[in-house]
């Protein structure tokens, strides 16, 4: 059998690490492709072009080839204007690197996911907008996994979401409705705003975060995520 070669593929670096003396193992987000593994030989050498270029957060195109878990990257060219997040946007942008390489598959193709990407991207330049692309980031993710949120009805009943209800949620079984104060204690209009992918209001924004962290909990297992536990450094560094 030959070789499969892609050429040219829309992509970015999601984590690298060494990879024998010389090269990186890289884990690349991809258009057509999903997550797909890449050994990047002679990229760890000091003057390797592709050491500089193989940074998360970079647009880029990658061709490579190859038919295992593994291919080989054959080139590396940029696409387009790079514009890093930084600082906390920057955490952010790893731990949406982090989800990515522990809950979806390698070699299965989500264009959709790509674009949930991209938007993320652009959009955690802006530090007034962290909070909104991460949670819209989840929700998509969710989406292409098969995981989608029920956010209009309750699934045992049928019953429409109602604004002024309390509702704690299974992240098997949907939303239900409770008591205030037990539960998660969802807001039914937070659910409902989040069904219509509007995070305008404080208290939407917090309920996504709660509700959206017990729901990825429940995939994720329960290794914890690096990426928060480098969240909690920061914050923990700037109460001293």
């Amino acid at each position: 059998m030959s070789a499969q070669r892609v050429d040219s593929q829309p992509a970015y670096v999601i984590h690298a690490r060494p990879y024998r003396e010389t090269s990186l193992l890289i884990e690349a987000l991809t258009l057509d492709h999903g997550r797909v593994g890449l050994v990047a030989r002679g990229a760890a050498r000091p003057k390797s072009a592709l050491r500089a270029l193989l940074q998360p957060f970079v647009p880029l195109h990658l061709s490579w080839q190859g038919n295992g878990e593994l291919k080989t990257l054959r080139s590396a060219e940029p696409a387009g204007m790079v514009r890093r997040p930084d600082g906390r946007a920057a955490l952010s942008g790893l731990y949406l690197n982090e989800l990515l390489q522990r809950l979806l598959p390698r070699d299965d193709g989500h264009p959709e996911l790509f674009s949930a990407y991209v938007d993320a991207m652009q959009g955690l330049i802006f530090p007034e907008s962290v909070e909104v692309c991460l949670r819209r980031f989840e929700m998509r993710l969710l989406d292409a996994l098969g995981y989608g949120l029920v956010l209009d009805h309750e699934p045992l009943n049928g019953e429409a979401i109602v604004p002024e209800a309390a509702y704690d949620y299974d992240p098997h079984g949907g939303p239900r409705r409770t008591s205030a104060g037990l539960g998660l204690n969802l807001r039914g209009a937070s659910l409902a705003n989040m069904a219509a992918n509007r995070f305008d209001d404080e208290t939407t924004r917090a309920d996504a975060k709660r509700l959206l962290r017990q729901v990825l909990r429940t995939h994720l297992g329960e290794r914890p995520l690096k990426s928060r536990e480098l969240f909690q450094g920061l914050a923990a560094r700037k109460q001293v």
